[in-house]
């Protein structure tokens, strides 16, 4: 019998839209489009236009020694060019984005490879090859993952995903890289992740409202879906984490488990 991989329980609304992130069989919608030029104005690594720095010789000048699993593995782009490892990071609100930090890593290895990827509280971080990293990054930030108004691009001051939004309904950042633009209602990028001021305003187009919010997200919350209210989810999820809480590595120890 073949394997069917899984990827998450539940019928939910967040459950199922955990699970179309977490598949790469599922293409996930384009919901804006910001050209490429642009997205490595906000990264910060390098100027539009600019040679890509290396850490290495491209591979077929290497010299190499042998190895049964270059034969295997088909490198990526940035590999081959020898290109230099940088980073993009996402904060995502608490407030209904449309994921939280921890599924962006799920998705990521579940969807990509040749990267590493580090989850904190309300922030993501991708480091992999620059070149193939502006490729994920635009698609990130073009697709129904990211919301303008809910998901932060910033390398550093992350802070702001648990604070309330504000009175257009923005997510706080301390650093102030995107505000609101009133007379196109879009959110428009002045500094870079790092908050370094941009040369140009980048927008990233409107934010959805919180209706449709609510049905893009994978978050639960008391004041909308509640992971209780999944049978699948509370079968499998809160009972891992109930007894990791309570019994540690011995959940043998708790009587009726």
């Amino acid at each position: 019998m073949a394997y069917k991989r899984q990827f998450y329980p539940g019928t939910t609304v967040p459950a199922v839209n955990r699970r179309r992130y977490l598949d790469p069989s599922q293409n996930l919608k384009k919901l804006r489009e910001v050209a490429m030029d642009d997205v490595v104005r906000i990264l910060g690594h390098r100027q539009p236009g600019e040679e890509y720095k290396s850490i290495h010789p491209p591979l077929e000048e290497a010299n190499e020694p042998d190895c049964p699993i270059r034969q295997l593995v088909t490198p990526l782009e940035g590999a081959k060019k020898g290109d230099r490892v940088r980073y993009v990071q996402f904060t995502d609100s608490v407030y209904f984005a449309p994921i939280s930090p921890y599924q962006r890593a799920w998705m990521y290895l579940s969807r990509y490879r040749g990267i590493d990827t580090g989850t904190l509280s309300g922030r993501q971080i991708i480091e992999m090859r620059e070149r193939d990293l502006e490729v994920i990054a635009k698609e990130f930030i073009e697709n129904e993952t990211f919301d303008p108004a809910l998901t932060g691009i910033r390398g550093a001051t992350v802070h702001g995903h648990a604070c309330r939004l504000d009175e257009n309904g923005l997510m706080f950042d301390a650093w102030q890289r995107y505000e609101w633009d009133a007379k196109k209602g879009e959110v428009v990028y002045v500094k870079d992740q790092v908050a370094l001021p941009l040369d140009k305003r980048i927008s990233v187009g409107k934010p959805d409202s919180m209706e449709n919010l609510k049905k893009r997200t994978t978050i639960f919350r008391a004041d909308g879906v509640d992971m209780r209210d999944d049978k699948e989810v509370t079968m499998y999820g809160l009972r891992i984490h109930k007894l990791r809480t309570l019994a540690g590595f011995q959940p043998f120890a708790m009587k009726g488990e």
